[in-house]
């Protein structure tokens, strides 16, 4: 368990992060987990046990919930196998989303409205239904968005209906945080180039040398990591950052 000014306050916290099994959000839950949380991850594929737990110890500080939260009733699941396996809810990160790149003017209209609905209306709703549960009892918590530098106003081409949701995402952020400040704080985390199973994907060996020339412009020189934003997060949820809430912090190695 870590021991910096990040951790202070997260042994026993139980965090839910989803899309909590792969890429970005394992990284997430990865650091909770070292931290001394308690995680619940959720995704729409299925496992036996938490896939960011690595030790006997997180394996029974974690568990993993099979859900598709652009459904009401699943994210209702999420929350009620957390409180009936932990009793309570302190953070939630919200994680899950994305987009493939595509055409515009050529995709469909179920398409643009699932990348809506995956990056911006499921987390809403999610975040006012973790609200509730985290303040029901008296309590309060921490909401952290997981946003993209696509959200930026120069835009992209490429990733139309994500970067609009993920700019509306910032924006719920800021709302959210003046509406609930006194007991929930709600920040944000927006994203540069990630070191991921889907950008490797991307990341075609016919496009490499392009690519590359993209990320010579971040002035750190390379990507970013899943554990260097699930470190992140592990400090926006501490006692560490009592007094940040409705913040947006860009974590791009400098690139916007």
């Amino acid at each position: 368990m870590g021991d910096g000014p990040g951790s202070k306050g997260l042994a026993d916290k139980v965090v839910i992060v989803t899309g909590g099994s792969q890429g970005v959000g394992l990284g997430i839950s990865r650091a909770f987990l070292r931290e001394g949380a308690r995680v619940v991850t959720c995704a729409r594929s299925d496992f036996a046990t938490c896939p960011a737990a690595e030790t006997d110890d997180e394996r029974a500080r974690s568990m993993h919930v099979q859900a598709d939260i652009r459904d009401d009733e699943q994210i209702d699941r999420v929350l009620t196998q957390t409180y009936d396996r932990f009793g309570r809810l302190d953070v939630l990160v919200n994680n899950a989303g994305g987009q493939p790149p595509a055409d515009i003017a050529k995709a469909s209209p179920r398409f643009i409205r699932k990348i809506i609905d995956i990056n911006l209306t499921a987390p809403m709703i999610f975040a006012a239904k973790a609200y509730n549960a985290m303040t029901e009892a008296g309590g309060g918590g921490s909401i952290i968005n997981i946003s993209s530098q696509a959200s930026m106003p120069i835009g992209g081409a490429s990733m139309v209906p994500y970067g609009a949701a993920k700019a509306g995402l910032n924006h719920m952020t800021r709302s959210l945080a003046v509406a609930w400040g006194r007991t929930v704080r709600v920040n944000c985390v927006s994203l540069g180039w990630v070191e991921t199973e889907a950008m490797a994907e991307l990341l075609l060996p016919e496009n490499r040398e392009q690519w590359q020339e993209t990320l010579d412009k971040i002035p750190v020189g390379r990507m970013g990591t899943p554990d260097e934003i699930g470190g992140i997060c592990v400090f926006l949820a501490s006692d560490a950052a009592s007094y940040i809430n409705g913040a947006t912090i860009w974590t791009d190695g400098g690139g916007t």
